[in-house]
């Protein structure tokens, strides 16, 4: 469904970020991106899904392609409307709006009022709590729910591909639970395709089938989500663990180097 071949992006014409990236994304798979703070994750979605533009970056080397068709010069409607939605950072809800105006938001591009209707139950259905918030000013509701708030709009766009941007971020574990319980139905309900951004390799990998890792704008390593939860780096840097089962301290992985095989 998905694939970047060799993707370089830079800001500002001058600064180099992605270096080369390459990954693929099949139909009806969750695939998820690895890796530290400033490894290029986000910018690989951003790349995707054409909100690059906004930022002073662009795409300077490579191609994307989805379902066939190149897509990295495309303007980032045009990108949403072939069914492609990033779901940023944190929700980024509009926050002068209800929470069911935002959800009417993601349904911009959808005529019909009677599938407009039935896909807000269905996100109702998914979050029983914004039923309870509809009516709420986004901008005063907690940040789990501003998570589910901004899932729930990229379903109301009738999405192909949901781009997601660290859904764990800052939340209780388990409100983190809870979310990628509910990742895995959209999955395999809507039949959606999942590219997901997470820090915690460890619940991100118990829900994808495969995984690349991001450091320095570069893929340093992939395979299948049992592969990776198997590998003795991703063990030891990635979820904290040593070859013994023994916890980690932040210094230690702090200072951790990668085996050469890596690079």
């Amino acid at each position: 469904m998905l694939k970047l071949n060799n993707i370089e992006v830079r800001y500002q014409k001058v600064i180099l970020v992605l270096k080369g990236i390459s990954l693929e994304v099949p139909e009806g798979a969750i695939v998820t991106m690895l890796g530290g703070n400033g490894a290029g994750k986000t910018t690989t979605l951003k790349a995707i899904s054409g909100l690059l533009k906004t930022e002073e970056g662009e795409v300077t080397d490579g191609t994307i392609e989805f379902d066939g068709e190149q897509i990295n010069r495309m303007n980032p409607e045009t990108i949403a409307r072939k069914g492609i939605i990033q779901v940023m950072e944190g929700g980024s809800t509009l926050e002068h709006l209800t929470v069911e105006e935002n959800l009417l938001a993601g349904a911009a591009v959808i005529k019909s009022r009677a599938v407009i209707k039935n896909d807000l139950e269905k996100v109702y259905e998914y979050f029983p709590k914004l039923k309870m918030l509809r009516k709420a000013t986004s901008g005063y509701i907690s940040g789990g729910e501003r998570q589910m708030l901004g899932i729930g709009r990229a379903i109301m766009a009738h999405p192909k591909l949901i781009l997601l941007d660290e859904p764990s971020l800052g939340l209780a574990p388990l409100l983190v639970n809870k979310i990628f319980e509910i990742i895995e139905r959209i999955n395999r309900d809507e039949k959606t395709s999942v590219l997901l951004v997470e820090q915690n390799a460890r619940i991100a990998l118990s829900i994808a089938s495969y995984g690349y890792v991001i450091e320095n704008g570069r893929v340093v390593l992939d395979g299948t989500a049992d592969q990776l939860r198997e590998n003795e780096d991703i063990k030891e840097f990635y979820l904290g663990m040593s070859t013994i089962g023994k916890k980690k301290s932040y210094r230690d992985i702090k200072h951790y180097k990668r085996r050469k095989r890596w690079l």
